[in-house]
């Protein structure tokens, strides 16, 4: 086997190569580097100032025995039929378990192919460790480069699901326009849509993000469509240029959202969900509790419900769809 970044090269007559550890492959990102707590919240070098707040503190413990645990699991985790969403001679979709490293899932799809020739597999799509659902690998670079082209114009579409904790929000729908990029100390962070274009600390430059909510579900029940999730069922567009405010005195409850990303930056609907005063359950990174009535959380709860695209071969429009978690259970 021979390994060139996020493309695996295997020859299938027979296949022998062992599943290689997340630790050895290349790209694999364990954590993220833990942010100095002392973090400025001004520009000193006429940066762009972030908006959403550094680091929890208490998440640098956390993410470094979440990522020891998935290191493991990844290292012993192998594909099954039962994980197989979709498959053709030009790609296979999978439904990727919480807590599993997107390369070990890709080391381990030939123990289901068939194929007697040799393959190229490419990651179509990544999901962040804890994020599970659909992922799409295909089978040659010609088909993994148009699935570059459609991802870089905007044409595949994508739906998750995120399981979020914090005061109930008054909107139905709501779509967030914001900044994105890396903070001087390396998190990713939301900026000012204003910002966009500015360049940041490393070289890089303040990207779009723009991300639409729905709401699916207040405490196990289901929102009607005239509930409107406590407020009016139309939809609201919010353009980030100052710090969220959280609401105080309200009592906070279990919120299902149904999350619609246009752009697809690292970590987005996890910061957008922040920004908007319900952090995911259990992503200590931002600001998600890790304990809630009585539980303890060893993951974030978001799942990448679907994926929609028109095929690269044949052009026929594709829906995959990964079933729900156990986490989602609405009433």
């Amino acid at each position: 086997m021979i390994s060139r970044g996020s493309v695996l090269f295997f020859n299938l007559k027979p296949y022998s190569a062992p599943i290689p550890s997340p630790f050895l492959l290349s790209g694999v990102a364990m954590s993220e580097p833990h942010q100095n707590q002392s973090e400025p919240t001004l520009s000193t070098d006429n940066y762009p100032v972030p908006l959403s707040p550094p680091l929890p503190s208490i998440s640098k413990q956390i993410e470094l025995s979440r990522a020891m645990t998935a290191s493991s699991m990844s290292t012993l985790f192998s594909l099954s039929t039962n994980h197989i969403l979709y498959e053709d001679e030009w790609l296979i979709a999978v439904n990727k378990p919480q807590g599993i490293y997107c390369e070990n899932v890709l080391s381990s799809v030939p123990t289901l192919l068939n194929s007697g020739s040799e393959v190229e597999l490419h990651l179509a799509n990544r999901l962040d460790r804890d994020t599970s659902g659909v992922m799409v690998i295909t089978k040659s670079h010609k088909v993994a480069a148009k699935f570059v082209k459609a991802f870089t114009e905007h044409k595949v579409k994508k739906t998750y699901i995120a399981l979020c904790i914090g005061v109930p929000p008054k909107w139905k729908r709501v779509t967030v326009r914001s900044g994105h990029g890396r903070s001087k100390f390396g998190m990713w962070r939301v900026y000012a849509a204003s910002d966009v274009g500015r360049s940041l600390p490393g070289g890089s430059v303040v990207r779009d993000m723009e991300t639409s909510f729905e709401v699916v579900a207040i405490n196990g029940k289901g929102i009607l469509e005239d509930e409107g999730g406590g407020g009016s069922s139309s939809s609201s567009v919010v353009v980030v240029e100052e710090k969220s405010v959280k609401e105080d005195g309200d009592v906070e409850g279990e919120i299902v959202v149904r999350a619609y990303p246009k752009s697809g930056r690292t970590h987005q609907i996890r910061l957008h969900c922040q920004y908007l005063g319900i952090s995911i359950k259990g992503d200590v990174k931002y600001e998600g509790v890790c304990e809630w009535k009585g539980a303890t959380f060893d993951a974030h709860h978001l799942h990448a419900e679907t994926l929609s695209f028109q095929h690269p071969v044949t052009a026929a429009r594709v829906l995959l769809r990964a079933p729900l978690p156990s986490w989602c259970t609405l009433s």
